[in-house]
């Protein structure tokens, strides 16, 4: 059939507007693409072809409340490889493995992975400076120093529980470290740059460092000075008494600031993996639980004081050496009793007959009402992984054996932070603080504090007027009752003995105990409180012989470093006769005196430690005026004479 020009001209028409269509949509779409998309393709090309090169930020220094850093970062940079880059692997590996101390088959491995970077560990992970130098010196194709850094911890063991440790790639896994782990990490950085499908650096193209964020640094409530005083006893504690643990907490009372915490076993943050992981995982000063003994009777004081059910100077109170409860009869730690007594002397003899009364006259609901009040049955909140409630009866179970032996420690569960911290609320005034180790956060290069932790105040407890009365019973107890080892001339120390049965397979120890010391200074005017307890102790297992002489160690130290001065006035020392304590004597001047004038002096009341060279004392501690327990080391320096 003949077509017409007409059909041929429509046909035509019709073909040369789809071509223009087509042709004009191709247009918009090529504007569409190189106008509207083009950024956002050419930067997903860039990004298929950019190759990232990390850079770990600084992780936040830790320091002590003065600034002593406690844990910081060292450079220890690691070996990366981008294996399109290596021209000879197997020379590259021969190369490297003395430096990395790895065998050749396993960096060959390494070098050929199908990966555009490889990190050549065990060996190339977080090496010595001058092994970093060392393999730059070599100038091996595709083989990367990055720049890196480890944790070091300069004073080893001290505070390790609280610190904690990181992992070998700076990540928190204890302690404070895991805690603030995201603020103390930064934001790491990077060197970028463009390569081709087999991973070349493309020609002409030019890197792209972005830097990293450094961590904040985090400034500690903990006093170095006082912390390494802390640590230097329980040493001394594990040394002398062979216990299974020992843990000391030493606090502001006025605040909640904890200035030193620790315990034994410890372990190095550095080389944690050569211990158990229940020795760095418990924190035992917030983790141990246990029956608190006599330290406990400071609550059942401080209720009875604040309800008025005793006045401890004008009443007394008959101790047969025990008491009869429900048909139980609880015994007194002194066979035989203490007779007749007042009930301030009721506290400074620890007589648990005493104690059962005062908890009888407060009553089940009031009592536990107070033991609450003060922070126990409940994790006090301090800013540290791992702290445990303590346990306390029910209601409930509350019969009249169990407010009893509540009364005087035995059959309720307390942490050592809660011991502490209640004890605070009844010699600070009456008031409950939280405590914490976390002061401030820093901004690490222009020192600018970003944070800065204040006190807080939880509840007030008891009024101040009950709280002058607790803190005036308690230093009695230290000079003329069961805490006499804890007695430091002229600071008027105040405290609390505890001695407690530990619970052993569900039944009371009769060879196992722990023994503890509450102590607080001045008495007036409390600045510094120190908890020890010891875990069944080798020898004698009283509380007012193991840790008593414990927390004087520690106060006789960090209380002149806090610049408290001793007291012009305070309870002077009963000294007993036949108790084992020695009496109270004035440290004679021996400066200037010759070395043949001074045992003529010393007669049997001091013991003489030496140094030096020299005829003539030029330096002594204790000073002269000093009174010290007959007996006690006084330490001369020799030189010569002006």
């Amino acid at each position: 059939m003949k077509v017409s020009q007409v059909t041929v001209r429509k046909r035509l028409y019709f073909v040369l507007i789809l071509a223009v269509l087509a042709f004009a949509a191709m247009v918009a779409r090529l504007g569409y693409v190189q106008l509207w998309i083009g950024g956002e393709i050419t930067k997903k090309a860039e990004d298929s072809w950019r190759r990232d090169i990390p850079f770990q930020a600084k992780r936040g220094e830790i320091v002590d409340r003065n600034g002593i850093r406690l844990a910081y970062n060292i450079s220890s940079p690691s070996i990366m490889a981008i294996p399109v880059q290596i021209k000879d692997v197997r020379e590259t590996a021969r190369k490297l493995m003395e430096p990395l101390g790895m065998s050749e088959e396993t960096l060959v491995k390494l070098l050929t992975k199908r990966q555009s970077s490889v990190e050549l560990k065990p060996g190339g992970r977080k090496i010595t400076t001058e092994k970093a130098l060392e393999i730059r010196k070599l100038e091996l194709p595709g083989i990367v120093v990055s720049e890196d850094n480890k944790r070091f911890y300069p004073f080893g063991s001290l505070a390790s529980h609280v610190l904690g440790f990181t992992g070998s790639y700076n990540q928190g896994l204890t302690g404070l470290e895991l805690q603030y782990d995201q603020r103390l990490t930064g934001l790491r950085g990077s060197v970028s740059y463009l390569s081709d499908a087999a991973g070349r650096k493309m020609p002409q193209s030019s890197d792209n460092f972005v830097p990293p964020q450094d961590g904040l640094s985090l400034q500690l409530t903990i006093d170095q000075t006082i912390q390494s005083i802390v640590e230097r006893e329980l040493d001394q504690a594990m040394l002398q008494y062979q216990a299974n643990s020992v843990i000391a907490i030493a606090m502001n009372p006025n605040t909640g600031e904890i200035y030193a915490m620790g315990s034994r076993p410890t372990f190095e943050p550095d080389k944690y993996q050569e211990v158990s992981s229940e020795v760095y995982n418990r924190n035992l000063p917030i983790w141990m639980t246990y029956e608190p003994g006599s330290t406990f009777k400071i609550i059942t004081l401080a209720a009875a004081l604040q309800e008025g059910k005793v006045n401890l100077e004008h009443e007394h109170f008959y101790d047969p050496g025990y008491i009869e409860v429900a048909g139980a009869k609880l015994r007194c730690w002194k066979k035989g009793g203490h007779g007749s007594q007042t009930f301030l002397e009721v506290v400074e003899n620890s007589c648990n007959p005493g104690f059962v009364t005062l908890g009888q006259r407060l009553g089940k609901d009031k009592l536990f009402s107070y033991i609450y009040d003060f922070g126990f049955g409940k994790k006090t909140g301090i800013d540290l992984k791992g702290e445990e409630n303590g346990i306390m009866f029910k209601p409930k179970q509350v019969g009249p054996v169990e407010l009893a032996t509540t009364a005087f420690g035995q059959g309720v569960s307390v942490t050592p932070i809660q011991q502490i911290t209640a004890v605070s609320a009844a010699i600070n005034g009456g008031k409950l603080y939280k405590p914490y180790v976390s002061k401030s956060w820093i901004e690490p290069d222009t020192g600018m504090v970003l944070e800065d932790a204040k006190p807080q105040l939880v509840r007030q407890v008891i009024s101040p007027e009950t709280s002058k009365k607790v803190r005036e019973a308690l230093e009695k107890v230290v000079a003329q009752g069961t805490g006499a080892k804890a007695f430091l001339d002229g600071y008027r120390v105040g405290g609390k003995t505890g001695t407690a049965q530990k619970v052993v397979n569900g039944r009371y120890s009769q060879n196992e105990h722990i023994v503890s010391f509450i102590g607080f200074a001045p008495a007036d005017d409390p600045q510094l409180i120190v908890y020890v307890a010891v875990d069944n102790p080798q020898g004698i297992q009283f509380g007012g012989v193991v840790a008593a002489p414990i927390v004087r160690n520690i106060m006789a130290d960090a209380l002149p470093h806090l610049g408290v001065k001793p007291r012009t006035k305070q309870v002077e020392k009963e000294y007993k006769y036949g108790s084992g304590e020695p009496p109270i004597v004035t440290v004679p001047n021996l400066v200037g005196k010759t070395v043949s004038d001074l045992y003529e002096d010393m007669n049997s009341n001091f013991q003489l430690a030496t140094s030096g060279s020299g005829s003539t004392v030029i330096r002594q501690a204790p000073a002269a005026g000093a009174r010290v327990d007959k007996g006690s080391v006084i330490r001369i320096y020799l030189g010569a004479s002006d």
